[in-house]
């Protein structure tokens, strides 16, 4: 949708660098618009920025996971490229692995037949099961992907389309993710496994839509990738294709105000400049924008609006150096052998520490021998948490402990003995680097009532010229949401600028 001729062209700014400031910069740029980006960290990426430190690691701040590539690959592919002219991707075998306990490990094979065998050889005749919840997830996967997720959200004139109209009850967004699960599988085991991805997505299994199983077929039948590297590379990679395009990138600027007369913005104010815009993306944490930036008179949702909001968790990461290898690891390791339904009601209905935490372990020097020196290894382990809590150095410490104690045991190596890095990230580090509401890490849930257009809106019903993007808006969170977030910003603003154009000629 490009800019109508004889067109003055507009000037945009961009607040915030993640996957869906990026991508709404390149489509923005693609399209003949001037574009500035504004970052208010000294690294582009948002939560997907990556630390190097001085002895040798580094570490992907934030996403670990490479799923449903084919979303990467189309932003690419619409700006003339492929992901391969960026970075090398890598197909892991196992995909990931989950600890159910000192012996009890579950591999999840590459190759789909042997999942099927693996299932098998848990639970008699579940790997027929297992393909016919792939089917079924296949389809919502494609019409979720390929339709749902481009909506804006805007009306619901935009699900009168033949394919959503067709497949309402196909998609099962009336149907709990943890019933849809159960009616195939039986083992706790493979339920666990099956309902593990919802935990990030916001909310218990049991107050999840059904559509969501898509995540087991983009896990599952898809695979897991990764970006040599890591995801620095594809952040790097979206930066140039939109500098390319003409898009600038402005680090260490943060915006401290939103210039407005009438129902328009005018222009920003940054940590070191005024500048006027004719329009403006907000990418950065939509209730910041709203609070600090836009105030009463403009935004869309007062507080009473957003405390009752359901959000994704926080987490407590740990970033640590190891002068050896621990030979047990695999690239990703989902430690489940505490019970997953305690550690979500302490997340999302009792929200506090957990009593006993589940925790995940990426090794991403198992398959990358440049993010750590030679003989060394690069852990990243996250523990979901809730949001909100108190953040501090003593509780992170307690958990440390807890973890470690587990990891060690599990792998048979001292890890702590061997430590030449550590540093840690919690609640009040996503509120201070990315003005998180509530020091949210992964951000709407995606429950019935926060689905397509019941989530925060991207317009702005206040002002014209003002969109937004990223993980507490449309689709909603994820990498691959994120990145499709900022393309359907784009196309709105664009949208509303062809449309200020028709009505002036």
């Amino acid at each position: 949708m490009p800019i109508k001729n004889n067109y003055q062209t507009p000037k945009i700014a961009i607040i915030g660098s993640g996957f869906a400031g990026i991508s709404a910069a390149a489509y923005l740029a693609k399209n003949g618009y001037e574009v500035d980006v504004y970052e208010k960290n000294a690294t582009i990426g948002g939560r997907a920025r990556q630390l190097e430190t001085d002895n040798g690691y580094v570490f992907d701040m934030g996403p670990s996971w490479y799923w449903m590539p084919d979303v990467f690959e189309k932003f690419f592919n619409d700006f003339g490229y492929k992901a391969k002219d960026f970075y090398e991707l890598e197909l892991l075998d196992p995909g990931f692995s989950v600890v159910y306990g000192q012996n009890e490990v579950m591999d999840i094979p590459a190759d789909f037949k042997a999942l099927c065998d693996t299932f098998d050889a848990i639970e008699p005749g579940s790997a027929v099961k297992l393909k016919q919840f792939l089917e079924e997830a296949a389809y919502k996967y494609k019409i979720g992907i390929e339709k749902l997720v481009y909506k804006p959200g805007l009306s619901l004139l935009e699900f009168a389309d033949p394919d959503l109209i067709k497949g309402v009850f196909k998609l099962q967004v009336f149907t709990s993710f943890s019933s849809h699960v159960k009616k195939y599988f039986k083992n706790p085991k493979l339920i666990a496994l099956m309902e593990f991805p919802v935990l990030f997505l916001g909310a218990t299994p049991e107050d999840t839509p059904a559509l969501y199983s898509l995540m087991n077929y983009a896990g599952l039948k898809l695979g897991t990738w990764y970006p040599k590297g890591g995801f620095g590379k594809v952040i790097l990679a979206m930066k140039t294709v939109a500098e390319k395009n003409g898009a600038k990138f402005y680090l260490n600027e943060s915006v401290s105000e939103l210039k407005i007369e009438g129902k328009r913005i005018k222009g920003l104010i940054s940590s070191t400049k005024k500048e006027e815009y004719n329009g403006i993306i907000a990418a950065a944490d939509y209730h910041h924008v709203e609070e600090k930036l836009l105030g009463d008179n403009y935004r869309n949702y007062g507080e009473k609006y957003w405390n009752k909001r359901i959000l994704a968790p926080s987490c407590l990461i740990f970033y640590l150096g190891v002068k050896r290898k621990t030979e047990c690891l695999g690239h990703h390791t989902l430690f489940f052998d505490e019970n997953l339904k305690q550690h979500a009601i302490e997340i999302y209905k009792e929200p506090q520490w957990p009593t006993k935490p589940l925790f995940y372990v990426c090794c991403p020097s198992k398959t990358d021998t440049t993010v750590a020196p030679e003989g060394h290894e690069n852990l990243f382990v996250l523990m979901p948490l809730a949001t909100n809590v108190v953040d501090n150095d003593t509780l992170r410490e307690k958990y440390f402990a807890i973890i470690m104690d587990r990891l060690e045991n599990y792998t048979g190596v001292q890890i702590r003995k061997y430590i030449d890095y550590k540093s840690s990230y919690c609640v009040n580090d996503f509120v201070t680097d990315y003005n998180a509401y509530k020091g949210n890490a992964y951000g709407l849930a995606n429950t019935l009532m926060q689905t397509a257009n019941l989530k925060p809106s991207l317009k702005n019903n206040k002002i014209e010229n003002i969109f937004y993007a990223g993980q507490l808006t449309v689709p909603g969170p994820g990498v691959p949401p994120s990145i499709i977030s900022g393309h359907v910003a784009a196309i709105q603003l664009i949208k509303y600028f062809n449309e200020t154009y028709e009505r002036n000629i």
